[in-house]
């Protein structure tokens, strides 16, 4: 019996394998266009564009944090954001719907990476919520609507208090936070 060989899937598979061993602790794959990831490799952005990347890095966040405690057991601070993930998704879904703009579906569980440990995974939760505080920034400078601009800044203030609470969680763990200096 001849075996095909898909040659394109076998370079993602060597890729996504070799991501995750240089940036396992990451989470997310840099290069990826979703998300915060994807909103800093553009600079100028349409209303829709910062719609779609705003709820992209909410559904990452949400499903980084199923897949860590569905890996390492349901723990703080985890379980906790885990649900103002969801709130942060619910807002958002409103102003797709206001703005008439097409809700793009959840594909976030594409662009995952499991930390290796429970501390990496500590640290994914660091760098997720800084990318996203500095997603809200940029977006925020740009001339939005008032109501859009007042749901960036509380989903900003959430992410301020979820990086807070990975802090403390590396802390208490003899981890190292990486802290926000925006």
């Amino acid at each position: 019996m001849e075996m095909l060989i898909d040659h394109k899937l076998i370079w993602v598979l060597v890729i996504t394998i070799l991501g995750s061993l240089f940036i396992g602790t990451v989470g997310v794959l840099a290069s990826d266009d979703y998300g915060a990831s994807g909103a800093k490799q553009t600079e100028d952005y349409t209303l829709e564009q910062m719609l779609v990347y705003a709820i992209q890095d909410e559904y990452l966040a949400r499903t980084e944090y199923e897949l860590i405690m569905d890996e390492y057991g349901v723990q703080r601070p985890f379980s906790n954001i885990i649900k103002a993930e969801e709130y942060h998704i619910e807002l958002l879904k409103t102003l797709f719907a206001e703005y008439d703009v097409d809700l793009p579906d959840d594909t976030a569980s594409e662009h995952v990476v499991l930390p290796e440990d429970n501390e990496a995974a500590l640290q994914t939760g660091v760098k997720a919520e800084i990318a996203n505080i500095e997603m809200y920034e940029v977006f925020l400078k740009e001339d939005i609507p008032e109501d859009i601009a007042e749901v960036f800044e509380e989903l900003k203030r959430g992410s301020e208090n979820h990086l807070r609470a990975f802090e403390n969680g590396l802390e208490r763990n003899g981890g190292y936070g990486q802290g926000y200096k925006g």
